[in-house]
């Protein structure tokens, strides 16, 4: 992998090509095209989210600053800031969004043994949004409030490893629970979501592909109650009970029986009602599967912190989702190299190691192995010891 190559290289190394240059096809991302390649667009926006690069000048002062070393890092094309800012204007951003999806499908394997808190054996999810604030006067096509503009992330992890699966980009404007109509349902998997996805007719669809999904009860949830089970209280658990919805417009959307579960949380002394279509599982297995879906939460938290994806390149839509899922991809690369090379560091240590070493041709496994500490020693006893009373 290494053999005289810098690292930018060897960690780009990790992209399918023939895979790559399949979804830039599907899209015709390279028609009319001359000079600057779809493979350039993708190298020079993936060192601007390896750099934490602020603007498309920041990308082209640096890139110009290496200018011997960009054969090597694959760049072929003259970096300008015009040139970038044509590509994100006008080339498909789906094709980012469709390797993305390919790295995912690397990604995921490598994390099937890792353990998310909870002895299940099934595939779980957590579903949920967060939302990007953006300038109105740039972004004026994703208004959300009177005087400003978003963009929401609806994204789907896979609590093995919180890889995101699914992503979709809105407006601010879009309703979270509208997303349950795009979801891929996984025959088998649960899927963890908080009450604001509460549409039993929109629930009924796992029901109906043979998937499972936990949630909160609403307080003015109307019900009837069927079967109760006994619980051990010691657990924090109140009540296991099979009910049946009995309002005249949620009975016909959800026309089957559902569970609900009480649990008393000590640590933070609340009550949480779960409802979910598992009418078999350990009641206390499910309540301890929904305080995973915080997972998302903290995958929201680090992206933002790790990656540009609060100050964009360019103002329009496409260029907005085309330094997302270009993120993405650079998320699940960093992934994979950890999983790969074995290396017992965070996704943020990698990237910030990568940061500054991406132009050093040194193996990349030696850059971000975890080197120990040593003490060093000295003979010089005129110096005094700070703590020495």
């Amino acid at each position: 992998m290494h053999e005289g190559r810098i690292v930018f290289s060897q960690v780009m190394d990790l992209v399918p090509l023939d895979a790559f240059r399949r979804c830039v096809r599907r899209y015709g991302g390279e028609r009319r095209v001359r000079t600057f390649s779809c493979w350039d667009r993708f190298l020079c926006m993936a060192f601007a989210q390896l750099t934490y690069r602020e603007s498309l000048r920041d990308i082209e002062t640096c890139l110009r600053a290496v200018k011997t070393k960009l054969y090597h890092a694959g760049i072929r094309g003259r970096v300008s800031r015009s040139t970038i800012a044509d590509a994100n204007e006008h080339r498909d951003w789906r094709m980012y969004a469709d390797l993305a999806q390919v790295l995912v499908g690397i990604a995921r394997p490598l994390y099937l043994d890792d353990d998310f808190g909870v002895a299940l054996k099934h595939t779980a999810y957590a579903f949920d949004s967060t939302t990007i604030d953006l300038c109105l006067t740039l972004f004026p096509w994703a208004q959300f409030r009177r005087r400003k503009s978003a963009v929401k992330l609806h994204t789907l992890i896979d609590l093995r490893g919180s890889i995101p699966c699914f992503i979709r980009v809105s407006t601010g404007k879009m309703h979270d629970v509208r997303l349950l109509d795009e979801l891929p349902i996984e025959p088998g998997a649960f899927y963890v979501m908080d009450r604001g996805y509460i549409d039993f007719a929109r629930l009924y669809r796992f029901d109906q592909h043979k998937a499972f999904f936990i949630t909160r009860a609403k307080r003015n949830m109307d019900f009837t109650r069927q079967s109760s089970t006994p619980v051990d209280k010691a657990t924090g658990l109140r009540s296991d009970q099979i009910i049946r919805l009995r309002g005249p417009k949620t009975s016909r959307d959800y026309p089957q029986p559902l569970r609900r579960i009480s649990f008393y949380d000590d640590e933070h002394r609340r009550r949480f009602v779960f409802v979910t279509n598992h009418l078999t599982l350990p009641a206390l297995t499910i309540a301890q599967l929904y305080p995973a879906r915080w997972r998302v939460e903290l995958f929201f938290k680090w992206i933002k912190q790790n990656l540009r994806i609060k100050v964009f390149y360019g103002h329009s839509p496409n260029a907005v989702k085309t330094q997302i899922w270009i993120a993405v991809s650079v998320c699940l690369l960093a992934a994979i190299l950890r999983k790969q090379l074995n290396i017992d560091r965070s996704l943020t240590e990698i990237l910030q190691i990568l940061s500054v070493t991406l132009f050093e041709t040194t193996p990349v496994f030696t850059v971000l192995a975890t080197m120990p500490m040593t003490q060093r020693h000295t003979d010089d006893r005129n110096q005094l010891s700070l703590f020495d009373f």
